[in-house]
This record gives C-alpha cells, structure tokens and sequence, in this order.
C-alpha cells in the first residue's frame, strides 16, 4: 500500500502526533472520480491554508449511493493511489459513508475545505461540526465548466454515431 494512503486507525494515530506538534491539520472530501484541473486547484488551495492535507475519499459504495449505479468510473484504491503522487497530498484516507462526519469527528481537523459542486444543505452539519471545537469551515467556488459528470458526458457525446 501506498504510504500516504492509511486506515482511519493509523490516520488518528498520526494526526494525534501531528497536533502535538503543533501542525495545523486541514481536510477536504470527495469522490476524485476523474481527476481534473479543478481538483488539482482545490488540493492546492486547501494545502495553503495548513501544514498538513489529509483528502478523505469516497469509497467505490459512497460513490454508488451519491453518484448512481455507474459511479465510480476509477476504484477506489486507484483514485487513493492517483491522489496519492500529488505534492500538495500528505494523507488519504477512504470513508463509507455518504459524508464524512465520523472521520472529522475524529480526527478534529483545524480547517475543513469543501470545493466545487457541495449543496449547502448537505454541508451544513459539516460546518457545525467544525464549529464545535472551533475549527474553521471554508468553503471554494464551483470552477465554471469543470467536473467529473461533464467530463464523462462530453465522452458519451464524443462517441455516439
């Protein structure tokens, strides 16, 4: 297994080091389906706002229940990996659930950084959360004409006779 990518086992382990020294833990979540330039921006956003990103990924199950019955295109253990050769990366984790509100409820991340396509809805126990032991939610705008979704349409579209 790739060395960035750890069980939320070792990830609570380390990010309980991490914060002993002091380091500013941020985290973002999502299906990193595709990987496209808005993702790469996103990653790189969110590693500016701390010392350490941890990206808490979809799992192939989560993406079913989110994206529908033909999501995810990429496993999950190969978008962990892709995710995993970004320098902006220090850690990955996967996740089951339909959000990731029992990871941060573990791992207490200082910053919490939703991009893109979020419906406020949906985030709002997120941002709550974080609140609870004042850590900081940020949220990125929605990058005009970028997304796995277009993507994989502009494919269909591109192979129909």
């Amino acid at each position: 297994m790739n060395s960035k990518i750890k069980t939320k086992e070792e990830l609570k382990s380390i990010v309980e080091s991490l914060k002993s020294q002091k380091k500013t833990i941020v985290t973002t979540n999502g299906t990193f389906d595709i990987l496209h330039i808005a993702h790469l921006r996103l990653l790189e956003k969110a590693k500016s706002l701390g010392d350490i990103l941890i990206v808490l990924v979809n799992s192939d199950s989560s993406v079913k229940k989110l994206k529908g019955d033909k999501r995810p295109i990429i496993p999950e253990q190969e978008r962990a990996e892709v995710l995993s050769y970004l320098k902006d990366v220090d850690y990955i984790t996967l996740f089951s659930e339909d959000k990731p509100i029992g990871l941060l409820k573990e791992i207490k991340p200082n910053v919490h950084v939703k991009g893109g396509s979020f419906i406020l809805g949906r985030i709002k126990e997120e941002k709550e959360l974080l609140e609870s032991w004042n850590g900081q939610f940020k949220t990125f705008n929605l990058e005009e004409g970028y997304s796995t979704t277009n993507i994989i349409q502009k494919i269909i579209d591109s192979n129909v006779k």
